[in-house]
């Protein structure tokens, strides 16, 4: 039997997510997207209540296009907050709005947001060596900073422990433990 994570529990849903993403280095700016919108929705939450929505979620956000997100106006907002298939908090919402916007803006910026967000960790994921789940932290020093410079630029529901949620995500981190069999397939395929 596999050695896993093990937050993953037995839960077939988050034991896929496990096994086939997370900590997978995320480069494409329509993933990077999804999966920050994700974590903001997530704050406060389980990870595995989000999961279990994600599909409602890209149908009702347009498969998170970013650039549709932006324009949506008060009549789609109110289809949203009365989405039984997502999480429907109002705040979080309008997060997702601002979030587009301010996403497009570092676009500009950058070229994209891959460029901006990689450029943190040096375009290179970096490869802690947690022996256990308690060795693994919920931010770091680097997720303050990143953190600190999103909501600068105008993101919301990003504090540092949502934004390292997104790093160990999207393989700016590989929090795997070090026993846990997609620990070395994560650093192998960052070589």
């Amino acid at each position: 039997m596999k050695r896993r994570c093990s937050w993953c529990g037995d839960d077939p849903l988050y034991i896929a997510y496990h096994d086939e993403e997370w900590g997978v280095p995320v480069k494409d700016d329509a993933a990077l997207f999804e999966f920050l919108i994700l974590e903001t929705f997530q704050a406060g939450l389980s990870w595995i209540t989000v999961l279990r929505k994600r599909e409602n979620f890209r149908k009702a956000f347009d498969q998170f296009d970013y650039k549709k997100i932006a324009k949506y106006n008060q009549q789609k907002i109110d289809s949203l907050l009365q989405d039984a298939g997502i999480i429907r908090n109002k705040l979080k919402v309008h997060a997702t709005i601002s979030n587009a916007i301010a996403f497009m803006e570092v676009q500009r910026e950058f070229g994209s947001f891959s460029s901006y967000i990689w450029s943190f960790v040096d375009h290179k994921p970096i490869q802690n060596k947690a022996k256990t789940l308690k060795d693994v932290p919920a931010n770091t020093p680097l997720s303050d900073k990143l953190s600190k410079d999103l909501k600068k630029r105008g993101f919301k529901f990003v504090g540092t422990t949502v934004v390292y949620a997104h790093m160990q995500a999207t393989g700016m981190v590989n929090d795997h433990v070090t026993d846990c069999f997609r620990y070395e397939e994560v650093v192998g395929g960052n070589k």
